[in-house]
């Protein structure tokens, strides 16, 4: 008798060790994200999540494409490393339908350059490099466009291209780049566009380091995404609630210093 109540006990510790606080089983959500700010946030709820029963399972990309191609194909559950205008673009292309869950934070995009200390010092013909998908690379000529160094037909036009430059004076040439490789050129050209995760990453200050900088005010929020078919499911929402949450305004306030600024 004392041997079954030792096994019932020893049976009773393992199930409970694999449920949150509730008592219900733990449920895995896989996230694809990129690393920095995406997978070092989704570090911080992670404790969070586990006390609500989900036990979160982050897949760390360096790319853009693969987080939403997994998304569609059903290997991730969700993903968080875009802006709502990259994921039109995505579901534009892919004819794919994944949406917006929560808005998270906001990294501003910024200019930087090894070779001058301001854009006043670029020279003619300089080499500008810029990302290649269609929506940063618009938001790098907006940025160009608003520090006075370019000029566009309409800075409002979120899907503005190389096309509707209608004034360059300094000749700058244009190069497009994946957006992972913009760090690993700076050396390389007189100036660089690169998303603010690429720049922390590779170890920059965009607060310090970055020429031009988008203002605190830029319409570009990073959300969590999701697809029709599982927005509304319980870990997804509780997800969405933890990222959301003060510990994580207050995480993106020590950790980035303005960097990286909470969207809620």
């Amino acid at each position: 008798m004392m041997k079954k109540s030792l096994l019932l006990s020893l049976f009773a510790a393992v199930a409970l060790a694999a449920c949150g606080k509730s008592g219900e089983p733990s449920q895995k959500l896989i996230v694809a994200a990129t690393a920095v700010p995406h997978a070092e946030i989704l570090e911080v709820v992670k404790p969070m999540l586990k006390e609500q029963g989900v036990d979160l399972d982050v897949r760390v990309f360096n790319d853009y494409v693969q987080p939403n191609d997994q998304l569609v194909q059903k290997q991730v559950d969700v993903n968080y490393f875009q802006t709502e205008p990259y994921l039109d673009a995505y579901n534009r292309d892919r004819k794919s339908g994944l949406v917006t869950v929560a808005g998270v934070h906001i990294e501003p995009f910024g200019a930087y350059s090894r070779k001058v200390k301001s854009l006043d010092e670029l020279r003619e013909g300089a080499d500008v490099v810029i990302p290649n998908d269609p929506s940063n690379n618009s938001r790098a000529l907006i940025l160009l466009h608003n520090a006075g160094v370019i000029q566009l037909q309409d800075p409002k036009n979120a899907l503005a291209t190389q096309r509707h430059i209608i004034a360059n004076p300094k000749y700058l040439k244009f190069r497009e780049l994946d957006s992972a490789m913009l760090p690993r050129v700076l050396d390389q050209v007189d100036l660089a566009l690169i998303n603010t995760n690429y720049a922390l990453d590779a170890g920059l200050n965009p607060t310090q380091d970055a020429l031009a900088i988008e203002s605190k005010d830029s319409p570009y929020v990073n959300f969590l995404v999701a697809r029709q078919d599982n927005k509304d499911d319980p870990r997804v929402q509780k997800l969405a609630q933890a990222l959301t949450s003060p510990q994580v305004k207050e995480f993106i306030a020590q950790k980035y210093k303005g960097a990286v600024l909470p969207a809620f």
